[in-house]
């Protein structure tokens, strides 16, 4: 149907056809629908930050029920896919009294790189808390009551995606150079991060927003419903490699026997650490996270994109921090979970398959649609997917 419908405005016929094509898990289905149902609605328009801050005032009225003050409201920068604001919080916090926080308001465009349910972020960010790094939560508004679009409020943490001593760049965290002796101790702690995530019992914590599959390939191929979707959804010329990769791997979809939590957007870029002494200080960007095979997240973080070679030009830093060997066996001791590698390579080709979606379909829609305040960047971000896209094809000959 590429060449008939109009994406730019779909038709309520077509998003049917899509949610029976292509099934995925509930909330993933009804942020897709909501996204396509908007679409053909108006651009997305920067906001004064007068505007946002009036909105965050309505939005905290609402759920506090003491004074407050908000001081020093001001834009962040950093992040394809939202738009963050940091400001000053002064209010009764429970068990704690009288403080003053410093907060973000981390809230959608009109159309993101990412649609997600904010409500979801919520919640799997809440049920790290003490577990691995990340930031407090405090509220959410999940439909935009208050906002423009859909947002959470949530503390603010220090720290740097990389040394501030590197030129800045727009790398969004591709291709990461670290000196050698950062590291083995940032890559440890990223493994053992990873290792708590999936580890930790999704059965005891509120993750209403998440629905668990089946034992067995339900996981593969919930995941390969949600980003042919996408594709199908965003794409504006169809690539016959895309075709070719997801009958492969509908074909070969692996059995999955236990189930984790997955982040769904791990890897470097996505977490901060404090250069004083080189620790860890948040993961973020929870707002891929769902419930899948383990082995996703493993092949994700070692994607080529998202590391570095020594400069013998063989050996390849996972993150750039550690060789793919001592990357899986850190996080086999780490987890008590083993790692197979035919089910790594599986999920590399899959994972490989979705940023092509990413970069080359949803970065290219959101931009000609205008739903995005960043649609400069959208528009340079196209020129990554060509080399994913390359990547695709060498994967994809390794196990034809």
């Amino acid at each position: 149907m590429t060449d008939i419908v109009d994406k730019n405005r779909p038709s309520a016929e077509w998003i049917s056809h899509l949610r029976q094509k292509f099934p995925c898990e509930p909330t993933v289905d009804r942020i897709l629908v909501r996204k396509l149902q908007r679409r053909a609605g108006p651009p997305f328009k920067q906001l004064p930050l007068e505007t946002l801050v009036k909105a965050t005032q309505a939005f905290l009225e609402a759920q506090l029920k003491d004074a407050f003050e908000i001081a020093n409201p001001r834009w962040l920068t950093g992040g394809a896919s939202k738009v963050h604001m940091a400001f000053e919080l002064t209010w009764n916090l429970a068990g704690v009294g009288r403080t003053t926080r410093s907060m973000v308001l981390r809230m959608e465009p009109a159309e993101s790189t990412a649609e997600a349910s904010r409500l979801r972020e919520f919640q799997i960010i809440k049920a790290f808390d003490g577990i691995v790094p990340v930031p407090e939560v405090y509220w959410v508004d999940e439909d935009g009551k208050y906002f423009p679009y859909p947002a959470i409020v949530c503390g603010f943490i220090k720290g740097v995606t990389k040394p501030t001593n590197l030129p800045a760049d727009l790398s969004a965290g591709l291709g990461p150079f670290f000196p050698p002796s950062l590291r083995p101790i940032l890559g440890t702690q990223l493994v053992d991060c990873l290792a708590k995530i999936h580890t930790r019992d999704w059965r005891t914590v509120d993750l209403s927003t998440m629905a668990a599959p089946a034992l067995g390939t339900q996981a593969a191929e919930w995941q390969l419903n949600w980003w042919e979707r996408i594709w199908e959804e965003d794409v504006n010329e169809d690539i016959p490699l895309m075709r070719l990769a997801m009958a492969w791997l509908r074909e070969h979809m692996p059995k999955t026997e236990h189930i984790s939590i997955l982040h769904g957007d791990y890897r470097t870029g996505n977490f901060l650490y404090t250069e004083q002494d080189n620790r860890i200080s948040a993961i973020l960007d929870w707002e891929l996270g769902h419930l899948g095979d383990r082995h996703e997240d493993l092949a994700y973080a070692a994607m080529p994109i998202f590391g570095t070679h020594l400069d013998d030009g063989k050996t390849f830093l996972v993150g750039g921090f550690l060789s793919a060997q001592e990357f899986y066996a850190a996080y086999e001791k780490a987890s008590g979970l083993s790692v197979d590698p035919a089910t790594l390579k599986y999920y590399t080709i899959l994972n490989t398959y979705k940023l092509v979606a990413i970069t080359l379909a949803t970065m290219y829609r959101i931009a000609v649609c205008g739903k995005t305040h960043h649609d400069v960047l959208m528009c340079w971000m196209l020129g990554v997917s060509y080399p994913m896209v390359e990547l695709l094809r060498v994967k994809m000959e390794e196990v034809l």
